[in-house]
């Protein structure tokens, strides 16, 4: 069965320009990982999701064949030891894709059958664009704002910007203590609601996608701790 995983690197401070380097020079090995079927080496915002670059911090998404996959990857490859030789910590969340619509690189990576599994728990939520040059203004106007409120609201354990391109290839991911707690802020949060009514009359967006997993497992620290854990 296939398996979505999500990592979160903080490099050591002496390595912004080896993990800068890594968004160019990865991509030839990461394509070469068997069983890797999506993957999407992200950057992130200052400050959580500013414009300009966390050049600290980064981001690993990846659609496996496998688990027996992603565990060969994780414990034994080349390109992720350097990663853990040259961080000061990394979280790795296993997911299950929920509900996903949308595209990415003119694909959905997470529509694929899972097992059934528990109703509650920690919830995921993945929003993706790529946003067309000239509604960049407008979108860090009026969805930076938004994004960065997401990391305050009830029920919110971790929130993160991510990119692939600065300003036009954006993601924001937010981890919830449960489906409950992320409906209320989608459905209730008037700002939320704005920015939504806003992408779609104003056609932001030439891609974008969203995703909501559950949270199988997950290990390693984020900011000194597993916001995961139950």
């Amino acid at each position: 069965m296939p398996l979505t995983t999500l990592s979160i690197l903080t490099l050591l401070p002496n390595q912004r320009r080896w993990g800068f380097a890594q968004m160019g020079t990865a991509q030839r090995p990461l394509r070469r990982v068997p069983g890797l079927r999506f993957q999407k080496l992200l950057g992130s915002g200052a400050g959580g999701f500013g414009a300009l670059p966390n050049l600290r911090r980064y981001g690993l998404l990846a659609v496996w064949d496998s688990e027996e996959a992603a565990q060969e990857f994780f414990s034994h490859h080349p390109l992720w030891q350097q990663y853990r030789q040259r961080t000061q910590e990394i979280w790795t969340a296993r997911l299950a894709p929920v509900k996903s619509h949308g595209l990415w690189d003119g694909k959905n990576p997470f529509d694929y059958e899972t097992a059934a599994g528990a109703a509650d728990g920690p919830m995921m939520v993945l929003t993706r664009a790529s946003i067309r040059w000239q509604k960049t203004p407008r979108f860090w106007r009026y969805v930076a704002p938004v994004s960065a409120t997401v990391a305050e609201a009830p029920g919110v354990r971790a929130a993160i910007g991510l990119g692939e391109l600065p300003v036009v290839r954006q993601a924001t991911v937010s981890l919830w203590e449960s489906q409950q707690a992320m409906q209320d802020y989608a459905y209730r949060s008037p700002k939320h609601k704005e920015v939504i009514r806003l992408t779609r009359q104003e056609n932001w967006y030439g891609e974008e996608l969203f995703a909501r997993f559950r949270v199988l497992d997950a290990e390693g620290t984020w900011d000194g701790h597993n916001p995961a854990a139950q």
